[in-house]
C-alpha cells in the first residue's frame, strides 16, 4: 500500500500543478515565463510541482477583496450582494403587464387567495 500511494501523491501532484500551470494566465505567472514552468512540472515531477505551487503563480490573498466597492478589481460578488443584479430584477417586476410589482408580497397577486391552490382542491374520487 506504501508503495502505490509513493507512486500515486507524487503523480497527482504533478498532474495537479502542470493543469494548474497551462490554465493559469501569463500575468499572474511569477519569475520564469509559463512554457518553462510547465517544462519544469513535466521535467521534475516533485520539485518542480512543489516550487510551481510556492512560488510560480501570483495567489490572491483569502481576504483580499471580493467586494467591488472596496477596490477589489471587479472580482466575483454573490447576487443577493450585488446591487446591479438587485436593480435589474426590481426593474424587471417593473416592467411587467401591470399585475403586480417586484415590490409585492408573494400570496398577494391575482389568484393566489384561499381556496385557488391546489392543496386547497379536493383529491378526485376514487371510481
Amino acid at each position: 500500500m506504501l508503495r502505490v500511494l509513493m507512486i500515486l501523491v507524487p503523480l497527482a501532484l504533478s498532474i495537479y500543478a502542470f493543469i494548474d500551470c497551462i490554465t493559469t494566465d501569463e500575468q499572474d505567472i511569477r519569475y520564469i515565463p509559463k512554457p518553462l514552468w510547465a517544462i519544469l512540472v513535466l521535467l521534475f515531477p516533485v520539485v518542480g510541482s512543489i516550487s510551481w505551487l510556492i512560488v510560480g503563480r501570483d495567489r490572491a490573498l483569502p481576504g483580499g477583496g471580493g467586494l467591488r466597492g472596496a477596490g477589489g478589481g471587479g472580482g466575483w460578488v454573490a447576487p443577493d450582494d450585488n446591487p446591479e443584479f438587485l436593480k435589474s430584477l426590481n426593474d424587471k417586476g417593473r416592467k411587467g403587464d401591470g399585475s403586480g410589482t417586484a415590490d409585492e408580497e408573494p400570496g398577494s397577486g391575482s389568484g393566489s387567495g384561499p381556496g385557488s391552490g391546489p392543496e386547497d382542491t379536493p383529491p378526485p374520487a376514487a371510481s
